[in-house]
């Protein structure tokens, strides 16, 4: 996509988006949180202080999550308008955790970046609850600038790549190096490239009724 200035449908583009993004203090509070339970370590917190606490821990101990922060400034001071920080911003994520998420991607309230090494761009949805692992790229096809939809609680295992205009409903599981091209049905397993529910796997191979 080209600069939001360049006509006035692409500006309304981009306002829509951005006025999307959930507020600053509101995502991180979600992500300390979710991050806190995915590493099995206290998630509910005292007070504001208790929480902020553990936040620069969190900060401190693992590059992803002060990635995953870089991010949620970015998309903040985007949503104000203000210039040149966001870019900075995103330039940090990538150098301290190779983590690119994109200016038109919305990613809702407590997700967790398990590690660096991944890719979320384009128009794209990211749910409340989904796990991010290494080396994933949730992305485009060529020539389309519209990218998945990631509904909450989908887990994403390492090197799995999500492309184009699909939908991956609640709870839905992509196994490791999966490549996901179709819509994944609620709470399904898919494995593969392409990628294909377990059971459809088992079913051809004679091992399932």
């Amino acid at each position: 996509m080209r600069r939001s200035e360049d006509n006035p449908a692409k500006r309304e583009l981009v306002a829509s988006i951005r006025a999307r993004h959930p507020g600053l203090r509101d995502a991180l509070s979600a992500d300390t949180k979710v991050v806190a339970a995915h590493r099995g370590e206290r998630s509910e917190f005292r007070s504001g202080a208790d929480l902020a606490l553990n936040f620069l821990r969190l900060l401190w101990v693992r590059d992803a999550f002060a990635a995953q922060a870089l991010y949620r400034v970015k998309a903040s001071l985007q949503a104000r308008g203000v210039p040149v920080l966001p870019r900075i911003a995103h330039r940090l994520a990538m150098l301290i955790s190779q983590v690119a998420i994109g200016d038109y991607t919305v990613i809702a309230l407590g997700i967790y970046i398990v590690h660096g090494q991944c890719v979320i761009d384009g128009i794209t949805e990211v749910g409340s609850g989904v796990v991010v692992s290494p080396q994933v790229t949730v992305g485009l096809r060529a020539g389309d600038f519209q990218g998945p939809v990631i509904e909450s609680n989908v887990n994403i295992g390492a090197g799995a790549k999500v492309i184009g205009p699909i939908r991956v409903a609640d709870g839905a599981k992509i196994g490791a190096n999966a490549v996901v091209v179709h819509d994944v049905p609620p709470g399904a397993t898919v494995v593969g490239s392409p990628a294909r529910p377990v059971e459809v796997e088992l079913a051809a191979d004679g091992r399932a009724d």
